[in-house]
């Protein structure tokens, strides 16, 4: 594969990031990190938030160290199926959305499935977890990933116990929120679960994920995520790449669009791709 330059630099990046990583791991055992508590709705914070963002259900809002906010778009109560969308590395209260160039950013990513839906669909940005910051031994273990599976099921759980009898629910992780999302797949409440961008899945197969969910992946072209290795070393490294044929998910499209950031672009395959696994479009018509 030949790549430009500045492709050779974000490859060279992650390849020393990842040298890291192991040695860290190598040298200590896997940690833990705290399950953190259900996200609370502060009334300034979330005053800010709809002021920052414009019309949003501000679900919760709480603006201690980093910052977290759990955010809805569409109607809970009359929706048919949800879908609860699980950021990854370095997003957090400051950097859910970019006005400049909205698909950079996760806030941008659920409007766009939201609005891709309509009003059969509501969709959750669920910023619950400490997210890992930049590359580093974070992003390339399962401390913070683990701790966000644990607060993840707790959230879906609570949600489910909210919504309408028979209403479909999908959780959908990017990058290392895939990794939370596989992590906690044996216990979310969900039916369907999607993989995009995914570094890992922490499990060989579907069927060591331990869910009865249908589990869908994808990885668009240019996504930086494809460079990674799929091995695990101890806690370090997320192992096998749930876009492999062997993993067995079931594959989503991803015409359209590109990078790691691309997957909800709107009037892209992959996005509609998406959107018919989240309504349970039946596979004749999609």
């Amino acid at each position: 594969m030949c790549l430009a330059s500045g492709d050779v630099k974000i490859a060279s990046f992650l390849q020393v990031s990842a040298v890291s990583a192991v040695l860290v791991g190598l040298l200590a055992p896997p940690s833990g990190a705290a399950v953190p508590p259900p996200v609370t709705r502060d009334p300034e914070c979330a005053a800010a938030l709809v002021e920052r963002l414009g019309a949003v259900d501000v679900l919760g809002c709480d603006p201690s160290g980093r910052g977290r906010a759990v955010l809805a778009l569409g109607d809970l109560a009359t929706a048919g199926h949800v879908a609860v969308l699980v950021p990854g590395s370095d997003i957090d209260l400051g950097t859910l959305a970019d006005p400049d160039d909205p698909q950079r950013r996760p806030f941008g990513w659920a409007r766009s499935l939201a609005d891709a839906g309509g009003a059969d669909l509501a969709v959750v940005l669920w910023v619950g977890y400490e997210t890992p910051r930049g590359l580093g031994v974070d992003a390339a273990t399962g401390r913070l990933a683990r701790a966000g599976a644990g607060a993840l099921t707790r959230f879906v759980d609570d949600l489910r116990a909210e919504l309408s009898p028979g209403t479909r629910l999908t959780v959908v992780g990017h990058s290392y929120g895939a990794v939370v999302t596989a992590l906690a797949a044996d216990d979310l409440a969900a039916d369907d679960l999607v993989l995009l961008g995914s570094p890992g899945a922490r499990a060989g197969t579907v069927a060591e994920l331990g869910t009865t969910a249908r589990v869908w992946a994808a990885r668009t072209d240019g996504d930086w995520t494809a460079w990674l290795p799929a091995v695990r070393l101890g806690d370090v490294g997320h192992g096998t790449d749930p876009t492999s044929p062997g993993f067995g998910a079931r594959p989503l499209p991803t015409g359209g669009t590109s990078g790691h950031d691309g997957y909800f672009r709107p009037g892209s395959a992959a996005l509609t791709g998406l959107v018919d696994v989240c309504l349970d479009r039946p596979e004749e018509t999609r």
